[in-house]
């Protein structure tokens, strides 16, 4: 009889491993711990993140860094998680960690159709300003200078770049550090004196929408092709899916969408806390957890998508 209930606790026990049903991780794993950067697209999927983790029994937390160093802490392993790998932009800030092999990026992009250049409000391009090669041209109206975001981000590396190789006759331009807030403030008081302004432009981003603006053209050895067209990652240490393989199985199905993003962006850029944007979104879009939760348990092994729905009040 003894041996007929190991049997069987046995074969539930497989049974439970081969539908995706035990969680089977350290103790170690239930803390995760996420990279954000002050970007409101990182921090509206981080935000997603942390709410189904916590929904599922896991313990989250976020540390806003740089972008060096939230690589730099997912090869120390004192970040477990960043999501917000924008390829091409971040290839060379991301390549002396992938070298070494000791960060991995997901194999599927967390997010396409995305796209990161230099941009002006439409009426500038109206006016000539439609080009990298233009910029110069109006060295004077724009003060001689290029507006990034925040320090050590890719985007204001790449526009130092142009500045000091004196590419496309930006040798004499400053560029102005600040943050995503602080640059979108400078914009707007531009345009509200319909004054020419060149400054990092990205989608997803509310931005779009919130004001007529136009992707300059001509930038492709900088920004890459198509405007800047990009696709975002997940980074991890190469050891953290074998470690914690649930979690793993989670960032794997976790992929967006710009309709998607620029949606929850909306509410974050209204300083909204990012967790309770997604529970919100979620509570809204259930049929989301289809994907994101496939063969995902809660830490202890339960059922994941019913542990969610309870955590968002559906």
């Amino acid at each position: 009889m003894k041996y007929l209930k190991t049997l069987a606790g046995t074969t539930l026990m497989c049974s439970a491993l081969a539908n995706g049903a035990w969680a089977q991780e350290p103790a170690s794993c239930q803390k995760v711990s996420f990279a954000e950067i002050g970007w409101a697209d990182i921090a509206a999927t981080t935000g997603v993140a942390m709410a189904l983790t916590e929904g599922l029994g896991y313990k989250p937390s976020k540390t806003m860094v740089s972008v060096p160093i939230a690589f730099t802490g997912v090869k120390s392993k004192q970040i477990n998680v960043f999501l917000g790998y924008w390829s091409p932009s971040m290839d060379t800030v991301i390549e002396p960690f992938t070298k070494d092999g000791a960060v991995k990026v997901l194999e599927k992009a967390n997010l396409e159709g995305a796209k990161y250049t230099l941009a002006v409000p439409t009426y500038a391009a109206e006016q000539g300003l439609k080009t990298f090669q233009d910029i110069a041209k109006f060295k004077d109206q724009l003060g001689g200078k290029i507006y990034g975001i925040e320090p050590g981000n890719d985007g204001n590396l790449l526009i130092e770049g142009m500045i000091k190789e004196d590419q496309f006759g930006l040798g004499d331009f400053k560029m102005v550090e600040s943050s995503e807030a602080g640059m979108l403030v400078q914009v707007q008081r531009a345009v509200r004196k319909k004054e020419p302004v060149v400054f990092l432009g990205w989608a997803p981003h509310p931005m779009n929408t919130q004001m007529d603006m136009t992707y300059l053209s001509g930038g492709d050895d900088v920004f890459g092709p198509d405007y800047g067209a990009a696709k975002v990652y997940t980074v991890i240490h190469k050891d953290y899916e074998s470690t914690c393989a649930n979690v793993g199985k989670l960032l794997n199905n976790l992929q967006f969408n710009v309709e998607m993003e620029s949606q929850l962006m909306e509410s974050v850029l209204d300083k909204k806390d990012p967790v309770t944007v997604a529970k919100a979104y979620i509570k809204q879009n259930p049929a989301v957890l289809d994907h994101w939760l496939d063969g995902v348990t809660t830490f202890d092994g339960q059922d994941g998508a019913a542990a969610v729905k309870k955590f968002v009040g559906l």
